[in-house]
């Protein structure tokens, strides 16, 4: 009989710095997605996602790959995050480079595709210009999920999107850690620059599917939260920081149920990276019916578009990628005055991370028209036989 150890999520995974392993290589993973991105002043590139032999299972891996050329081509397994444990994953990767310009890496842990519990972990690099890249000790800082940027309020607190799937998300936990209580889009907090962290708050979001939540300061100081919802995005709003939730509601963003994109941009403007007049829905009686790794609908026309007055409406759009499978984006807005935007493109078959560089006026013209903007270029492709069926 085999020991399972019930806590092992809760232990660290380990690090490797460019990482030759032949496990690791792109030529032997078979299936990748769900990619975060981060520019650092100088310019350097940074993609991670998670990978592995098999779609959404115990030992998925995260690989990180860094260009240092604007995107022309990029460098595989600079880092690699592995679980000692085969029972647990790695997933929903996470980047994000904070005031003082140091990079924060965020991860998922799990047994298995859902414990009921995961945990948000972090790994710091003090100095990400530099080779090789040097990485903190890994600390769980969270219950649930994150595969969303923080985001820094006026008042100067560090804002944490997390989350614990409720049993109606489409994934009933396979173990049970009595934190039924925290099973919605939650809120963890910070005013000492990320020395401490905890749970705030939380919305409860009607049709709530994998949460994915993002949150917005609005003008007025107020947060707005959006979620994945399966017939949507849905919304609620904070006005005390983010300790209390309007009852949630589905908002006027409309979406394929799938991950989005919203962020404020030097400018003013709010930046929303979602599926755009795409022509499929999901039928949600089979989507229920399917396994943990689901076949979804709608997740074509990516596409970028602007706010001018903080979210009410959306008049410019630029279309990134029209291809069906096309999922998952990330995005940063650099000091270049490039916005960045990774995503997959079918995880299965092509499992490519892709990559977009454009401007604002590119979306309000709804066409490129700056010099070096550019689509669909390719971070990382694993190509690993035979395919996954």
């Amino acid at each position: 009989m085999t020991y399972i150890n019930p806590d092992s999520a809760l232990t660290p995974a380990n690090i490797y710095v460019e990482a030759t392993q032949s496990r690791f290589s792109d030529s032997y993973r078979r299936w990748q997605g769900i990619p975060s991105i981060e520019v650092t002043g100088n310019g350097r590139i940074f993609v991670n996602f998670y990978s592995g032999q098999d779609a959404e299972v115990g030992g998925n891996i995260m690989v990180l790959c860094v260009s240092d050329n604007h995107g022309e081509s990029f460098r595989s397994c600079v880092t690699v995050v592995e679980h000692p444990d085969p029972e647990c994953r790695i997933y929903d990767p996470n980047l994000w480079i904070a005031p003082d310009k140091k990079l924060w890496m965020f991860y998922t842990q799990a047994r298995g595709f859902n414990d009921g519990r995961s945990g948000v972990w972090v790994t710091v690099c003090d100095q990400p210009d530099t080779d090789p890249l040097t990485w903190s000790a890994p600390r769980r800082i969270a219950n649930g999920i994150m595969m969303n940027k923080p985001i820094i309020t006026t008042k100067g607190e560090w804002l944490f999107p997390c989350a614990i799937w409720c049993d109606t998300s489409g994934s009933v936990p396979a173990e049970r850690h009595g934190l039924e209580q925290e099973q919605f889009s939650n809120v963890y907090a910070s005013s000492d620059k990320g020395k401490t962290i905890s749970l705030r708050g939380h919305a409860d979001i009607p049709n709530r599917s994998f949460d994915e939540n993002m949150i917005v300061e609005k003008k007025d100081g107020s947060l707005w939260m959006l979620v994945r919802t399966f017939d949507g995005i849905g919304e609620s709003f904070s006005t005390d920081g983010g300790y209390t939730w309007t009852p949630g509601q589905k908002s006027h963003i409309d979406g394929p149920c799938s991950r989005f994109h919203i962020s404020r941009l030097k400018s003013g403007r709010l930046l929303l990276i979602n599926h755009y007049q795409f022509d499929q829905r999901i039928d949600l009686e089979d989507i229920m019916h399917q396994g943990n790794v689901k076949k979804w609908k709608g997740r074509s026309h990516l596409s970028a578009l602007l706010s001018e007055d903080d979210g009410q409406t959306w008049p410019y759009s630029l279309l990134l990628d029209e291809r069906n499978e096309v999922s998952y984006p990330d995005a940063k807005e650099a000091d270049d005055g490039f916005i960045y935007v990774t995503y997959d493109h079918e995880r299965v078959t092509e499992r490519e991370i892709l990559m977009a560089r454009f401007t604002e006026e590119d979306i309000i013209k709804g066409k490129t028209v700056t010099c070096c903007s550019n689509f669909k270029i390719v971070v990382n492709k694993a190509t690993g036989q035979p395919n996954i069926h």
